[in-house]
């Protein structure tokens, strides 16, 4: 397997980013996973922009990464919830030192003009009314007072104001109608889109060598449009156990408490429910280490907490979501 960081690194992949650029972000460290010292551990645990340090993708997500970023498409992650789809475009946003990404959360109302800018037509119809009994309010009103910068639109700003890309999440796109992957197809592939309401607006544009680095995510929840896959590159993300250790590592500070042996045994009895057939809601890795964190502090080091049934093992509300899924848990 061709290696795309070394490739990247010393300029030799055919990129719409410039050698030079390209060295400035791959250099500021590069995709080179970051330990933090115990000064720099986040203390929040729910903030993805202060936990992206500890994010240890493994070598094919890195290579999937890398090879996006080299041929200018957008990264497509797939895979069940909780398994750091979401957390790999702020690891990159972090590990490049480029800000926090543009968060697009996709919702089953979402249309893709949402991504570039909402026009309020609720207030735009309110003052119409208004202006028609006041000819100066009317004559005060302008179309470009109602539209409000989208998530696309201000990475673009931020890219031009900077001199660097920015990093753009469009997060659970499955959610999401199913037109709306294929409406996005030009803006993400010419990086420009025109305002419909303000006919007299230049083209929103950004440098093709600005062009943001566009993470997708899906759960997998609905098939997307075929050619919308052709314009991603693709890599599903699927929770083993190592990928499991490797979040229990680099989270170990939230249950320092917790000796080895424990936190072994731990694992091992989240895995066993986690196996058990008739889930409707898996627990993955948020699960994992929320049950973890309330361990440490309500059970500390006692064994026989561990040594039950798994319909019995405390703090079972942490790992476990629905009554549905309880019965399963309890069933021999």
């Amino acid at each position: 397997m061709p290696d795309y960081r070394f490739q990247l690194i010393n300029g030799n992949a055919s990129s719409p980013i410039s050698d030079d650029l390209r060295r400035q972000l791959l250099d500021r460290p590069g995709l080179q996973p970051h330990r933090p010292s115990g000064s720099e551990v986040p203390e929040t645990r729910n903030s993805l922009a202060q936990t992206a340090s500890l994010y240890r993708p493994d070598e094919a997500l890195e290579t999937a990464i890398n090879t996006a970023i080299a041929i200018g498409e957008p990264l497509l992650l797939t895979g069940e919830p909780g398994t750091g789809k979401t957390q790999a475009a702020y690891y990159v946003a972090h590990a490049l030192g480029l800000g926090d990404p543009f968060h697009f959360q996709t919702k089953s109302t979402s249309a893709g003009n949402d991504l570039l800018y909402d026009f309020d037509t609720v207030q735009y119809f309110h003052d119409a009314q208004l202006a028609k009994f006041d000819d100066a309010a009317a004559r005060r009103m302008l179309n470009r007072d109602y539209v409000k910068k989208g998530t696309l639109w201000r990475a673009f700003d931020r890219a031009t104001a900077t001199g660097f890309p920015t990093v753009v999440l469009i997060d659970e796109i499955d959610k999401a109608p199913r037109d709306f992957p294929n409406d996005l197809l030009h803006e993400i592939d010419q990086m420009q889109f025109h305002v419909q309401e303000i006919p007299d607006h230049p083209p929103v544009t950004c440098a093709r060598e600005l062009r943001p680095l566009v993470f997708i995510t899906s759960n997998d929840e609905r098939r997307l449009p075929p050619a919308f896959l052709r314009r991603c590159v693709t890599h599903h993300i699927e929770l083993t156990k190592s990928l499991l250790q490797t979040a229990v590592e680099s989270h170990r500070h939230r249950f320092r408490a917790l000796d080895d042996t424990f936190l072994r045994t731990a694992v091992d009895c989240f895995w066993r429910i986690r196996d058990k057939k008739g889930l409707e809601k898996r627990p993955a890795t948020g699960e994992l280490l929320a049950w973890l964190q309330v361990l440490s502090v309500a059970t500390g080091n006692n064994h026989l907490a561990l040594a039950v049934e798994s319909a019995h093992l405390p703090y079972l509300g942490t790992i476990i979501k629905t009554p549905e899924d309880l019965e399963v848990i309890k069933r021999k």
